[in-house]
């Protein structure tokens, strides 16, 4: 099982290192870190975010259904309707079920990142620019989970990739 250590802390970025993952010094379990996160403090679309954990652990082991159940449930609370602090926080633990092969829902999660990405609807630009930046910054991750053997995968990283590339919005734009 590939997995991301190092992703973990409240403040996504400053103390990530995906530089070391794209070498390929991935060590640790999936979802690793995820119990530091103070998700009770946190929010979603619906409220309180510390049903997030439970929710990406069921798409992490979860057999298909519970999975794809798993995930839309997040995909509603992280990033249809807008983005929040939540979302930010949970983007490391995306692209960390993005890259592990036994995930089964792997394209699925590579779309929420896409549509976190093109979320431009936030209650804080703050907020969004925390939630875009994670996701542009595993563009190295997508970049090699476009040569995945499940096409699938393959083709949602492209998409993925082309939307990362030309991403430009007014929360990322630099000042």
């Amino acid at each position: 099982m590939l997995a991301i250590d190092g992703l973990r802390g409240v403040e996504w970025g400053r103390s990530a290192s995906l530089a070391s993952i794209e070498r390929g010094c991935v060590v640790g379990t999936i979802l690793k870190g995820m119990s530091r996160v103070r998700w009770h403090e946190l929010t979603h679309a619906y409220g309180s975010a510390e049903e997030v954990p439970g929710r990406l652990s069921r798409v992490a082991w979860g057999d298909a259904l519970t999975s794809a159940s798993a995930l839309s449930d997040l995909g509603l609370w992280l990033g249809e309707l807008s983005v929040f602090d939540a979302t930010a926080e949970a983007v490391p633990f995306l692209w960390d079920l993005a890259v592990t092969d036994a995930v089964a829902s792997r394209s699925g999660v590579i779309q929420l990142l896409m549509t976190i990405l093109e979320q431009a609807n936030p209650p804080r630009l703050d907020v969004q620019y925390a939630a875009h930046q994670a996701v542009l910054d595993g563009r190295g991750l997508a970049d090699r989970l476009a040569d995945d053997g499940d096409a699938a995968v393959r083709a949602a990283a492209q998409d993925l990739m082309a939307a990362i590339d030309n991403h430009a919005c007014e929360a990322c734009r630099p000042a």
